[in-house]
């Protein structure tokens, strides 16, 4: 029809005349609601989005001439050949979409949006985990693409490195005498001002040699300044030379003895030196926690104590510095296990309630008095004194761990 098509209606955008009389003919008029039940949410326009929903409704007028219950009416067969001007079926359509809106149930678009929120709420449900690593992306030195698998990988190699029950083997050491000799590394460590590390992984070497080695007693300090010198060359930048180990046993061995230990304990482990300890999973929960340098100290004292005892030498290192933190954690009134610790550690709150209670009765109730090396150094200000704080009262303790 170029009398339609040339008229100014076209500016409402809506569909051309010329195609209303062939569907007049085909389609007999029908209610605004069957226009609206052919929608359906799955449609690929996607159904709670508005413009496709505009979208979908034009379309379904395209096809059918509804111009309302009086229209479908009155309109005579004789008049159905005749074609409606362009003006009546752009207002028509503009009427008819108005009304299509209004009568559109506003209970569509929420039930849409609920049928899509049901596979969201185990999401929402699921603890945020915070990525403690993405600070330090951009520092090549940190390694942070890789701390994760570095941290997994030292978990996989607890199992390696698991102590039985050895005290039993040795016939002439005592568990008393492995307290002191641990005691006096302390010092040892301290005089030295080596890493906490050293330590650490000094005392892991004595553990393991003697787990395959018959040691008599008077071997037993070789053994331990033996340990701290392989632990100093793993770890420190510059470690103490021969000497200066010779000169702190008071020159009780000879520097043969010394070399000879040292090629001893290196051929009974395989030269695979490279043990979990608890200080470095210490200190990457700390990270995870946000904790104050304080907070990480009293952790560390915490932790540092079960050195000297032989009760705990089974313990995996992650989990007893994990037991650490928390037992920190609480004593500083800082809340308890979140869900990035039990993501990062792999251990949930209850499964270190057992040893957080060994942990504080140890701190309560310390076996020996005379030895007081950790005690010593973590009561000095540089370690905030850490060591002076009272321990948890065992029922409180209990009922922060049920909360």
């Amino acid at each position: 029809m170029p009398v339609a098509r040339g008229t100014k209606a076209q500016s409402t955008k809506q569909p051309r005349a010329s195609k209303a009389p062939s569907v007049t003919e085909n389609v007999p008029p029908q209610k605004d609601e069957g226009c609206q039940a052919k929608r359906s949410p799955s449609s690929p326009q996607g159904g709670p989005k508005k413009r496709s929903a505009f979208g979908d409704i034009t379309n379904a007028h395209k096809n059918q001439a509804v111009t309302g219950k009086k229209e479908g009416v009155k309109a005579p067969t004789n008049k159905a050949t005749r074609a409606p001007t362009a003006p009546t079926v752009a207002k028509n359509n503009e009427i008819n979409l108005k009304k299509s809106l209004k009568k559109t149930p506003p209970a569509e678009v929420p039930v849409e949006h609920e049928k899509d929120s049901v596979p969201e709420e185990p999401v929402q449900q699921v603890p945020v985990v915070e990525d403690i690593d993405k600070e330090q992306l951009g520092d090549p030195y940190a390694n942070a693409e890789y701390a994760k698998e570095i941290f997994d990988y030292m978990r996989e190699r607890e199992d390696k490195f698991l102590l039985p029950d050895y005290m039993e083997k040795q016939p002439d050491i005592s568990r008393d005498m492995r307290a002191i000799l641990v005691d006096w590394m302390v010092e040892v460590q301290e005089n030295f001002e080596l890493n906490h590390e050293t330590l650490y992984l000094a005392v892991k070497l004595v553990d393991h040699y003697l787990v395959e080695v018959a040691s008599m007693r008077d071997k037993l300090q070789l053994i331990g300044s033996t340990a701290v010198l392989i632990a100093s060359k793993f770890e420190e930048r510059c470690p103490p030379c021969v000497d200066d180990f010779l000169y702190i046993c008071d020159d009780a061995y000879k520097r043969e003895e010394l070399i000879a230990m040292e090629t001893s304990i290196l051929r009974t482990l395989n030269f695979d030196i490279n043990i979990p300890i608890p200080y470095r999973f210490l200190r990457r929960f700390a990270k995870c926690a946000r904790a104050s340098m304080e907070t990480l100290t009293l952790a560390r004292f915490l932790c540092e104590m079960t050195l000297q005892e032989y009760d705990y030498v089974r313990e995996r290192p992650s989990k007893l510095a994990a037991s650490s933190l928390l037992l920190a954690l609480i004593m500083k009134n800082l809340g308890g296990w979140t869900p990035t610790l039990e993501y990062y550690s792999g251990y949930c709150a209850q499964d270190l309630h057992p040893l957080v209670k060994r942990l504080n009765f140890l701190l309560t109730y310390q076996p020996c008095d005379k030895l007081k090396a950790v005690r010593t150094k973590y009561s000095h200000r540089v370690f905030f004194e850490v060591a002076k704080m009272t321990p948890m009262d065992m029922m409180k303790l209990e009922e922060k761990l049920k909360s």
